[in-house]
């Protein structure tokens, strides 16, 4: 017999037990696709993961601390019973007049700082005036004299006792005059030495501004007063109030000013009210952290109104052609607006520095005539050659470039990759990255160091006590600046050149290593220097977590001035500043020199 033939296989049964080719594509087509769905979640995951190692877990330390009737202790994570009643001290009088102080302080100074910092922007980015350069070094020199050693040099300039300033008006008959120790003293330190943020975020709206806005204006028949009054500076607002509460945010958490200008003179702010319960005998943590979340809480708000304010008021004035703003003739003023330059410059950098260098050189650590500055001997390099030459010196500037380097590096890295997770990737969360990586951003230095302190202590890894801490503190601490640093060089790459090297046959790592980051090189190196000169200069964080062997430039700085060692303070401050200026020149250097690859 002819056999047969088998019926066709139906659209729901297999051949040789296999499932049907369009059933078997479809599946493996959803398995490819959960494959990556899971690699992409694993990688975001990672991310948040060390983010919140960084960032969330030292703040949840801080209010379970808050909540709390002990603190961590070595080894122990766990903390004492629940309790409200640490926030008694929130409405206690010394918190309410801290509170007020940081208020009003901050508030006056972040004026001070607006004015002098928009009228420096305005001269150097929109006038003729003379010497245009040294109008724009003006503005942004004092930048990198940290408040630290420029609260030291004003300490030395306007003490009320042996201030230098004072003992000149004494030789002449006025008598003494200037107390620096006081809530004016503090409003005039942290004006001149935070009045460069306002100036570079200024200065960068003026230069961009186009100028076809004001021509119009002239050609309706404006004045240039009228012209600046209803155009310029309407277009600069959003830049102008932007720094504003940046620098009420900034001036509202510094502790160096407040304690080394502030607490001579019993003006005590939220900071310094924080280290005073902490340095109490016995420690008074649970209260320091309650103090510490309403602290958080009140610079939240204000960091959050000041990205209101930056991104409501945000007016585009740049069109795609080239253009290049108005210089305005302001006459008679060429003169005036250089002389104030200079004097800003000369009250912020060149006198502090005059000062630091004549305390170092004084052969008694006290002057009260003038008359000990001539006689022999009055005047030595003795102090100076000892502190460079001081095993303590030299171990803290070792430390200092270790952590700044290894945080630098590191925090560049991680902000990268967090940078690129979030504007080139599709990865599920990657919003929480972006909210984790901006979150130290309304964090004070001193609370985040407190909750650090109390995170290493507890934690079953035997970090506390070495360099390695330090480096998590300032790579938490700064991740913000890393961060804006990095996506700003992101977003100014086009990502098809990726694309191009992936459709070409390189996977995306590789894509990255040999396209993207060259292209970024500048901006990469920009920020890796920004934030070496910030870790370099950081004081609060670094307050709890500093053993003898691990103590910073900084800290020395601050324990020389709080024993009562001026000349030594003086000493090590000039050479600290020798340091960051090195980095300043290798930064000028680098931002100079064009990327590799780069057309």
């Amino acid at each position: 017999m002819t056999p047969t033939a088998a019926p066709p296989a139906t659209a729901g049964e297999t051949l040789a037990g296999s499932p049907p080719p369009v059933v078997s594509r479809g599946r493996g087509a959803r398995a490819n696709r959960t494959a990556r769905t899971l690699r992409r979640s694993s990688f975001t995951g990672v991310q948040v993961l060390l983010l919140s190692i960084l960032v969330v877990v030292p703040m949840a330390f801080i209010v379970l601390a808050a909540f709390s009737t002990d603190v961590p202790r070595p080894g122990a994570a766990t903390l004492g019973g629940l309790t409200l009643g640490n926030f008694s001290i929130v409405v206690s009088h010394a918190s309410l007049v801290a509170l007020g102080n940081s208020v009003l302080i901050a508030g006056c100074a972040s004026v001070g700082a607006m004015v002098i910092g928009c009228g420096l922007a305005f001269l150097a980015a929109r006038t003729d005036v003379r010497w245009k350069p040294l109008v724009y070094f003006a503005g942004i020199a004092p930048m990198f004299l940290p408040s630290l050693v420029g609260a030291l040099a004003w300490s030395l300039l306007a003490g009320p006792a042996t201030g230098y300033l004072n003992v000149v008006l004494r030789a002449v008959g006025l008598g003494s005059f200037f107390d620096v120790y006081s809530h004016l003293g503090m409003i005039f330190v942290l004006t001149l030495y935070y009045a460069p943020y306002a100036f570079l975020l200024v200065f960068g709206s003026l230069s961009l501004m186009n100028p076809d806005l004001e021509d119009a204006s002239n050609v309706h028949g404006g004045s240039m007063r009228s012209t600046l009054r209803e155009v310029t500076f309407p277009l600069a607002l959003p830049a102008a109030l932007g720094s504003g509460v940046l620098i009420f945010a900034l001036t509202m958490e510094n502790f160096p000013v407040a304690q080394m200008i502030g607490t001579p003179g019993q003006v005590e702010t939220l900071p310094t009210f924080i280290y005073r319960l902490m340095n109490a005998a016995p420690a008074r943590g649970t209260e320091a952290a309650a103090v510490a979340v309403i602290l958080t809480l009140v610079l939240m708000v204000i960091t959050f109104l000041q990205q209101r304010v930056v991104l409501k008021r945000k007016f585009t004035t740049v069109s795609g052609k080239g253009m290049k703003p108005r210089v305005l003739a302001i006459g008679r003023w060429r003169t005036i607006g250089l002389v104030l330059a200079l004097g800003y410059l000369f009250l912020a950098l060149v006198l502090p520095v005059l000062a630091l260098l004549l305390a170092s050189l004084q052969s008694s650590p006290y002057l009260s005539s003038l008359d000990q500055l001539t006689t022999a001997g009055g005047l030595s390099f003795w102090s100076l050659g000892q502190t460079a030459l001081d095993h303590d010196f030299l171990l803290a500037l070792r430390n200092s470039l270790f952590v700044a380097v290894v945080a630098a590096t590191l925090g560049t890295a991680l902000s990268f990759v967090v940078g690129y997770t979030v504007y080139r990737t599709n990865a599920p969360g990657r919003k929480v990255l972006e909210y984790l990586a901006m979150a130290p951003l309304a964090v004070p230095a001193i609370v985040m160091g407190l909750g650090l302190l109390w995170t290493w202590v507890a934690a079953p890894i035997p970090l506390y006590g070495t360099v390695a801490v330090l480096v998590i503190a300032f790579m938490g601490i700064y991740l913000p600046q890393g961060y804006r640093g990095t996506t700003a060089s992101i977003l100014q790459v086009d990502d098809d050149l990726e694309d191009s090297a992936v459709l070409l046959g390189a996977r995306r790592v590789r894509a990255v290593r040999t396209v993207t980051v060259p292209l970024m090189k500048t901006g990469l190196l920009s920020t890796l220097l920004l934030l070496l000169m910030l870790s370099m200069r950081e004081l609060s964080a670094a307050l709890f977590l500093f053993t003898s062997d691990t103590r910073l430039l900084s800290i020395v700085v601050f324990d020389e001035y709080d024993n009562g060692a001026l000349r030594e303070a003086a000493s090590t401050s000039l050479l600290y500043c020798l340091a960051i200026m090195v980095v300043v020149l290798l930064a000028r250097a680098v931002g100079a020199r064009p990327a590799n690859g780069a057309r």
